[in-house]
């Protein structure tokens, strides 16, 4: 599955601020769900933004399967899918991180 399949008719200008408006959207939602989740979160802004690129996808993917909308088309219910996913993307990744520290 491509990200623009031949024949969509975009203009490359177009794909252009497409794929920037996910990349803004995705640091939003992750800004998001980081002041949602309680407690403090060791994660980086690139991670941040990594999960909630993620976190945007799979709400876009679950708006699309349910008819709301298009993968990349802005819709409540897609959003709100996006920051509930990325949440819980922060909470695995805190937990993956957090086993690997060594205390002493």
């Amino acid at each position: 599955m491509a990200l623009f399949p031949a024949g969509t008719g975009k203009p490359p200008t177009e794909r252009i601020v497409i794929v920037i408006g996910f990349i803004v959207a995705g640091l939003i939602i992750g800004a998001l769900a980081r002041l949602i989740k309680p407690g403090k979160q060791n994660l980086s802004l690139l991670a941040t933004l990594l999960l909630g690129l993620a976190g945007s996808v799979i709400g876009g993917v679950i708006a699309s399967l349910l008819g709301t909308g298009q993968i990349f088309e802005l819709n409540v219910f897609g959003f709100i899918v996006a920051v509930i996913a990325s949440v819980l993307l922060i909470g695995v990744a805190e937990g993956m991180s957090g086993r690997r520290k060594v205390r002493r």
